[in-house]
């Protein structure tokens, strides 16, 4: 989920954000030198990219804790989305896992025993500061094992121009959408009425917005179920709206951040976004006349996607234990963790965040229907297994049947 920076993101209510139940460089950065360390007063942390300043504002994180904390260095690495998994992989397997990982599936790492519970990693202030809700979709069996970080939601961005010269309104439900989509994209003059990423950057996102909108899951924690005859309702839609030309071209290849860029020049009708969107519009194309509506599912009904990002501890050798605990209580100390989420345009997971931001308005639409998201069963161990299988093959439904692309997916999560 790269995203641009976005300016100040809503907190419409410390109650609407609590139900939420919700997701380069190498080694240097700043206090820290290259090369991982390995002994207890160097901590390595490797984090994605959102934006182009999340390195520089991991930098001034760092920064300030070195400043208070001089015997501990920090080594920083920056990955990309698209490349963080496969670091990570490549890392625990070579025996050199992060001390500290700021990523989306973590139930193999607990199946596997290398992480340290939450509890064990923060002081008691920080953990009863997380909300309960994200707390406990970051346990396994009764326990947290990853700190929530930044959560989000998705809705549908309108270019209210462009559904104007096609004379449709937003869509609310399937047909509409396919209606108003189809009458965008015959505008002409490169103009696309609905933007469908679904390359590998997040393909696993695109598809939940489809499969779940039709009455479809990807399981829960004991199982993951993606060939389902409700599944095959959402991906049959995405079969009617690429064949009905209502899309960009080529969605099965395209990248979700480069096609929002697209929206954001004004030559796509209607794209489903994050809230660091908001951000990024104002920053790239202020003048764009857009709103931002619930995402039309299969009979109307609310449905958002929440995602919940999280920190991670590895326990490794076990000696950087207390070192850990310092960094993690300073970063989530509200005048360091909230002006953090705001400059990434994200919600906070704490809180006293929510609290501090509860007046800002900007992303109201986003907090509005997060009383009905619905999130990934990354508390499963196989959950990396799907996403992983959803970004390297549901692309393929573009040119191949819906159910051979579930079936395929099936496969190689029950494969392991």
């Amino acid at each position: 989920m790269p995203m641009n920076k976005s300016r100040r993101y809503g907190a419409a209510a410390v109650a609407a954000v609590a139900t939420l139940s919700l997701a380069s460089c190498g080694f240097g950065g700043s206090g820290g030198d290259s090369g991982g360390g390995d002994d207890a007063s160097t901590l390595d942390l490797l984090v994605p990219s959102y934006s182009d300043a999340t390195k520089g504002l991991w930098e001034d994180v760092i920064d300030g804790f070195t400043s208070e904390n001089p015997d501990i260095k920090v080594n920083l690495e920056v990955q990309s989305w698209d490349n963080l998994e496969k670091v990570i992989s490549t890392k625990v397997q070579a025996g050199e896992a992060p001390d500290i990982y700021n990523g989306g599936p973590f139930a193999g790492f607990v199946e596997d025993e290398l992480l340290y519970p939450v509890e064990e990693v923060v002081s008691d202030d920080v953990y009863s500061d997380f909300q309960d809700s994200f707390l406990a979709n970051a346990e396994v069996d009764g326990t947290a094992y990853a700190l929530p970080m930044i959560a989000s939601a998705r809705a549908l961005f309108v270019n209210n121009d462009l559904l104007s010269q096609a004379g449709v309104e937003a869509p609310t439900d399937w047909d509409s959408l396919l209606d108003a989509a189809t009458k965008v994209s015959g505008l002409g003059g490169g103009v696309a009425g609905y933007g469908m990423p679904l390359g590998s950057e997040e393909a696993q996102a695109e598809a939940a917005v489809w499969l779940w909108g039709g009455g479809g899951s990807f399981g829960d924690a004991s199982e993951i179920t993606i060939d389902t005859p409700e599944n095959l309702v959402g991906a049959e839609q995405i079969k009617k709206m690429i064949d009905a030309g209502a899309t960009q071209a080529d969605p099965g290849s395209t990248q979700r951040s480069p096609l929002m860029d697209i929206f954001i020049q004004g030559k796509i009708g209607m794209q489903v976004g994050l809230p660091p969107t908001v951000g990024q519009i104002a920053e790239n194309n202020p003048e764009l006349d857009y709103s931002i509506v619930p995402i039309p599912t299969k009979d109307g009904s609310p449905f958002t996607l929440g995602v919940m990002d999280q920190l991670m501890a590895f326990e490794n050798d076990g000696d950087k234990q207390e070192a850990i605990t310092k960094f993690l209580d300073y970063f989530y100390s509200p005048e360091v963790y909230v002006p953090w989420v705001q400059a990434e345009g994200f919600l906070p997971v704490t809180k006293s965040g929510a609290e501090e931001l509860s007046g800002e308005e900007a992303l109201k639409p986003f907090l509005d229907v997060l009383p009905d998201a619905q999130f990934y069963p990354s508390t499963n161990p196989k959950w990396s297994a799907a996403d992983g299988a959803f970004k390297s093959l549901f692309g393929q439904i573009q040119d191949q049947p819906a159910a051979d692309v579930l079936k395929q997916i099936q496969d190689q999560v029950d494969a392991g």
